[in-house]
Protein backbone atom coordinates (compact mmCIF):
# COMPACT_ATOMS: atom_id res chain seq x y z
CA UNK A 1 0.00 0.00 0.00
CA UNK A 2 1.89 3.03 -1.32
CA UNK A 3 -0.65 4.90 -3.46
CA UNK A 4 -4.13 5.07 -1.95
CA UNK A 5 -7.30 6.67 -3.30
CA UNK A 6 -10.20 7.16 -0.87
CA UNK A 7 -13.67 7.73 -2.32
CA UNK A 8 -17.20 7.95 -0.94
CA UNK A 9 -20.25 10.02 -0.24
CA UNK A 10 -19.82 13.40 1.42
CA UNK A 11 -19.78 13.07 5.20
CA UNK A 12 -18.63 9.44 5.13
CA UNK A 13 -15.34 10.22 6.85
CA UNK A 14 -12.86 10.12 3.98
CA UNK A 15 -10.60 12.75 5.55
CA UNK A 16 -10.61 11.10 8.97
CA UNK A 17 -9.78 7.74 7.40
CA UNK A 18 -7.00 9.37 5.36
CA UNK A 19 -5.48 10.88 8.51
CA UNK A 20 -5.60 7.53 10.33
CA UNK A 21 -4.10 5.72 7.36
CA UNK A 22 -1.39 8.34 7.15
CA UNK A 23 -0.57 7.84 10.84
CA UNK A 24 -0.54 4.05 10.48
CA UNK A 25 1.53 3.92 7.28
CA UNK A 26 3.60 7.11 7.30
CA UNK A 27 2.26 7.97 3.84
CA UNK A 28 1.62 11.65 3.06
CA UNK A 29 -2.06 12.65 2.93
CA UNK A 30 -3.48 15.06 0.35
CA UNK A 31 -7.00 16.41 0.87
CA UNK A 32 -8.31 17.01 -2.64
CA UNK A 33 -11.13 19.34 -1.58
CA UNK A 34 -8.53 21.83 -0.33
CA UNK A 35 -6.88 21.87 -3.76
CA UNK A 36 -9.96 21.70 -5.96
CA UNK A 37 -12.29 24.28 -4.43
CA UNK A 38 -11.10 27.82 -5.02
CA UNK A 39 -12.16 30.76 -2.88
CA UNK A 40 -15.94 31.20 -2.81
CA UNK A 41 -16.41 27.47 -3.50
CA UNK A 42 -15.59 27.87 -7.18
CA UNK A 43 -14.54 24.63 -8.87
CA UNK A 44 -11.07 24.49 -10.40
CA UNK A 45 -10.99 24.52 -14.20
CA UNK A 46 -11.09 20.92 -15.55
CA UNK A 47 -7.82 21.30 -17.48
CA UNK A 48 -5.99 22.69 -14.45
CA UNK A 49 -7.52 19.98 -12.25
CA UNK A 50 -6.32 17.20 -14.55
CA UNK A 51 -2.80 18.67 -14.58
CA UNK A 52 -2.87 18.94 -10.80
CA UNK A 53 -3.82 15.25 -10.62
CA UNK A 54 -0.98 14.30 -12.95
CA UNK A 55 1.51 16.15 -10.72
CA UNK A 56 0.15 14.49 -7.58
CA UNK A 57 0.32 10.93 -8.89
CA UNK A 58 3.94 11.32 -10.04
CA UNK A 59 4.98 11.16 -6.40
CA UNK A 60 6.23 7.83 -5.08
CA UNK A 61 3.68 7.47 -2.30
CA UNK A 62 0.45 9.18 -1.24
CA UNK A 63 -3.04 8.98 0.16
CA UNK A 64 -5.44 11.04 -1.96
CA UNK A 65 -8.62 11.78 -0.06
CA UNK A 66 -11.60 13.04 -2.00
CA UNK A 67 -14.60 12.26 -4.13
CA UNK A 68 -15.70 15.30 -6.10
CA UNK A 69 -18.65 13.65 -7.83
CA UNK A 70 -19.61 15.24 -11.13
CA UNK A 71 -16.79 17.76 -10.81
CA UNK A 72 -14.08 15.09 -10.72
CA UNK A 73 -12.57 15.00 -14.19
CA UNK A 74 -9.31 13.70 -12.67
CA UNK A 75 -10.64 10.54 -11.05
CA UNK A 76 -9.31 8.11 -13.66
CA UNK A 77 -5.86 9.72 -13.46
CA UNK A 78 -5.74 8.93 -9.74
CA UNK A 79 -7.19 5.46 -10.18
CA UNK A 80 -4.68 4.44 -12.86
CA UNK A 81 -1.81 5.33 -10.50
CA UNK A 82 -3.34 3.79 -7.35
CA UNK A 83 -2.39 0.42 -5.91
CA UNK A 84 -5.18 0.62 -3.31
CA UNK A 85 -8.70 2.06 -3.58
CA UNK A 86 -10.95 2.44 -0.55
CA UNK A 87 -14.63 3.23 -1.05
CA UNK A 88 -16.69 4.33 1.94
CA UNK A 89 -20.29 3.33 1.27
CA UNK A 90 -22.06 4.58 4.39
CA UNK A 91 -25.80 5.15 4.70
CA UNK A 92 -27.27 8.51 3.77
CA UNK A 93 -28.50 9.32 7.29
CA UNK A 94 -25.07 8.77 8.84
CA UNK A 95 -23.42 10.99 6.22
CA UNK A 96 -26.13 13.64 6.47
CA UNK A 97 -25.77 13.80 10.27
CA UNK A 98 -21.98 14.12 10.00
CA UNK A 99 -22.34 16.84 7.38
CA UNK A 100 -24.80 18.83 9.50
CA UNK A 101 -22.44 18.63 12.47
CA UNK A 102 -19.57 19.81 10.27
CA UNK A 103 -21.28 22.92 8.87
CA UNK A 104 -23.41 24.31 6.08
CA UNK A 105 -23.32 23.00 2.52
CA UNK A 106 -24.79 24.11 -0.79
CA UNK A 107 -27.79 22.52 -2.50
CA UNK A 108 -25.71 20.75 -5.16
CA UNK A 109 -23.73 19.05 -2.39
CA UNK A 110 -26.93 17.74 -0.77
CA UNK A 111 -28.27 16.47 -4.12
CA UNK A 112 -24.98 14.59 -4.64
CA UNK A 113 -25.05 13.10 -1.12
CA UNK A 114 -28.71 12.09 -1.47
CA UNK A 115 -28.26 10.38 -4.85
CA UNK A 116 -24.75 8.97 -4.24
CA UNK A 117 -25.66 5.26 -4.20
CA UNK A 118 -27.99 5.60 -7.16
CA UNK A 119 -25.89 7.83 -9.42
CA UNK A 120 -22.31 8.34 -8.26
CA UNK A 121 -21.38 4.98 -6.77
CA UNK A 122 -22.13 2.98 -9.95
CA UNK A 123 -19.99 5.46 -11.95
CA UNK A 124 -17.21 5.25 -9.34
CA UNK A 125 -17.23 1.44 -9.44
CA UNK A 126 -17.21 1.47 -13.24
CA UNK A 127 -14.23 3.86 -13.21
CA UNK A 128 -12.39 1.64 -10.72
CA UNK A 129 -13.01 -1.45 -12.86
CA UNK A 130 -11.85 0.34 -16.01
CA UNK A 131 -8.90 2.35 -14.70
CA UNK A 132 -7.67 0.34 -11.71
CA UNK A 133 -8.08 -3.39 -12.37
CA UNK A 134 -4.63 -3.87 -10.81
CA UNK A 135 -5.57 -2.15 -7.52
CA UNK A 136 -6.66 -3.74 -4.27
CA UNK A 137 -10.21 -2.46 -3.66
CA UNK A 138 -11.84 -2.23 -0.24
CA UNK A 139 -15.54 -1.44 0.16
CA UNK A 140 -16.14 -0.33 3.75
CA UNK A 141 -19.81 0.04 4.66
CA UNK A 142 -19.70 1.07 8.33
CA UNK A 143 -17.50 2.77 10.91
CA UNK A 144 -16.94 -0.68 12.43
CA UNK A 145 -15.51 -1.94 9.13
CA UNK A 146 -13.23 1.11 9.02
CA UNK A 147 -11.99 0.46 12.57
CA UNK A 148 -11.29 -3.18 11.72
CA UNK A 149 -9.48 -2.19 8.52
CA UNK A 150 -7.23 0.26 10.39
CA UNK A 151 -6.58 -2.26 13.19
CA UNK A 152 -5.60 -4.93 10.65
CA UNK A 153 -3.35 -2.48 8.84
CA UNK A 154 -1.60 -1.58 12.10
CA UNK A 155 -1.11 -5.25 12.98
CA UNK A 156 0.35 -5.92 9.54
CA UNK A 157 2.65 -2.90 9.78
CA UNK A 158 3.88 -3.99 13.22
Amino acid sequence: MRRVVILGRGGAGKSVLAERLGEATGLPVVELDALFWQSGLVAMDATRWSECQRRLVRRDAWILDGDLGLYDSGLRIRLRAADTVIVLDFAFLRCAWRTIRRGRERGDYWRWVWAYRRRSLPAVMQAINAAAPHAEVYMLRSPRMVRRFIAQLRRTAA
